[in-house]
């Protein structure tokens, strides 16, 4: 089973907010949808779902239009929290588990061992208001995960989880994913884009600027980091012809270079300032492409 989008295109009146965009997610892959906000990615979630058409283009899934019919398939965690705050959280995920074709048996023991799994049982009883902003964030996830969907749609799946919580969520998209599972997730996070993703697409302003598999994505940005760990005064690397720019720390400095001859220009320099205690060319960061297509003010 796979997600296909075929040159979508979303308006909204006169504005564009999703303008020409092909994907393909093939099954097992885990996509990472990366953008600013307001660069379209929510609206496209909502098109692969059907809650709004698209302008253009076409978007199927396992080659067949997404209806009310594919819902059962479908797993979707909303960036806004779409709980109701006075339901018990027991009776809201029957709800839920319900709407997604789920009879209420399996709906009540998929919900009793999600919410051990979360390592939150305790609160099948209480209302969603009651919970922490963290805990709600976690029956959200269970209302996206407990109907075992085929295709998950995660829009910020890690908003409001502490790093503990955050590992927990991980394991359970990753075991969806070793199951089979197509999975289509936004983040914020590079790091976790990069951990998590095989493929990823980064779109600015409702247009692809990068697509393709995360090693792919890295060599061809083309730059390359160096660190230098020093007790020495380095600041005259900064001035070296091929440095793009320059992150200083308390151990030392991170430089992006044009190419590898930049590098070998900076250790030699760094050389001859004394000796230095570490020396690195490492690959660029999703970090760095991120703001390099997009700008730095949306990092």
């Amino acid at each position: 089973m796979s997600l296909q989008i075929e040159n979508v295109t979303k308006r909204f009146g006169d504005f564009t907010a999703v303008d020409n965009l092909t994907l393909s997610v093939n099954e097992g892959t885990m996509y990472g949808f990366l953008g600013a906000n307001g660069a379209g990615k929510t609206t496209t979630f909502r098109m692969i779902l059907g809650l709004l058409n698209a302008n253009e283009g076409r978007i199927t899934w396992n080659n067949k239009s997404i209806t009310y019919a594919t819902s059962p398939e479908i797993g979707y965690l909303p960036e806004e929290r779409g709980l109701y705050p006075k339901m018990k959280v027991e009776e809201q995920l029957i709800f839920l588990g319900q709407l997604r074709g789920m009879k209420k048996p399996d709906a009540k023991l998929a919900i009793k061992q999600w919410l051990e799994r979360m390592e939150i049982p305790q609160y099948a009883t209480k209302k969603v208001e009651e919970l922490s902003k963290g805990n709600q964030q976690k029956i959200q996830v269970i209302a996206s995960l407990m109907h075992n969907p085929k295709l998950l749609i995660l829009d910020e799946p890690f908003s409001g989880l502490d790093p503990v919580n955050v590992e927990m969520l991980k394991s359970a998209i990753i075991d969806f994913r070793n199951n089979g599972a197509t999975i289509v997730f936004s983040s914020h996070r590079m790091d976790h884009v990069e951990e998590l993703c095989e493929q990823l697409s980064i779109i600015d302003h409702g247009k692809q600027v990068v697509s393709g598999s995360l090693r792919e994505v890295k060599r061809s940005f083309g730059n390359q980091n160096v660190r230098i760990n020093s007790d020495n005064d380095l600041s005259h690397l900064d001035l070296i012809s091929g440095v793009t720019s320059v992150r200083k720390s308390m151990e030392g400095a991170l430089y992006q270079v044009e190419s590898e001859s930049v590098a070998e220009q900076l250790l030699a320099a760094a050389l001859k300032s004394g000796p230095i205690r570490h020396f690195a060319i490492e690959e660029p960061s999703l970090q760095d492409i991120f703001i390099e297509k997009v700008g730095k003010e949306h990092a």
